[in-house]
């Protein structure tokens, strides 16, 4: 072989291996941010039992209880929108049970609870697996020489998320 065939090969060998290492970085954000569609989806199929429990004990705010059920059919249709004001009224709802002491001690909204509660610190690990993910992604297409390469396959920085503002930026 001659020294021209050898780093030919080299560089090919070379461009292989950072193509691929792009690709895995940004379906591993994709997948991290799948997970999070998926405690997020769990977490709004548990409010019907919430409601239900709640319901039982209260005759308060049938409108808040039916907003809530309006949004997670909303946000069930993809509109992230009407998940992040779900979000903020289940918030509001659980601040107005504290005027129960009967549905507070109910074994049923308790255990509810714990569920919830378990789910919202899945969401919290998701989040910060997909910002580490996100990040990962962008600096390896963001430094050089891995930059030249990320721009020739059309590589683009991903957005984090910003659930502040009501809106999920995610470009892929």
């Amino acid at each position: 072989m001659t020294p021209f065939v050898v780093i030919i090969g080299v560089i090919v060998l070379l461009l292989f291996l950072e193509f691929n290492s792009i690709i895995y970085l940004k379906n591993r954000a994709k997948r991290s941010y799948s997970t999070i569609d998926v405690f997020l989806k769990k977490r709004f199929d548990l409010i019907p039992n919430l409601i239900e429990t709640i319901k039982g004990y209260t005759k308060y705010e049938g409108e808040t209880l039916e907003n809530i059920v309006k949004l997670r059919n909303s946000f069930d249709d993809g509109d992230y929108k009407a998940g992040e004001k779900l979000n903020n009224t289940y918030n509001k709802l659980l601040a107005l049970t504290e005027n129960y002491p009967k549905l507070k001690a109910s074994e049923n909204f308790l255990h509810l609870q714990k569920q919830l509660t378990k789910v919202e610190n899945e969401i919290a690990a998701s989040r910060r697996l997909y910002i580490n993910d996100v990040t990962n992604y962008n600096t390896k297409i963001q430094k050089f020489p891995h930059m030249i390469f990320a721009l020739f396959i059309g590589a683009r920085p991903m957005e984090l998320l910003s659930f502040a503002t009501e809106e999920v930026k995610v470009k892929f």
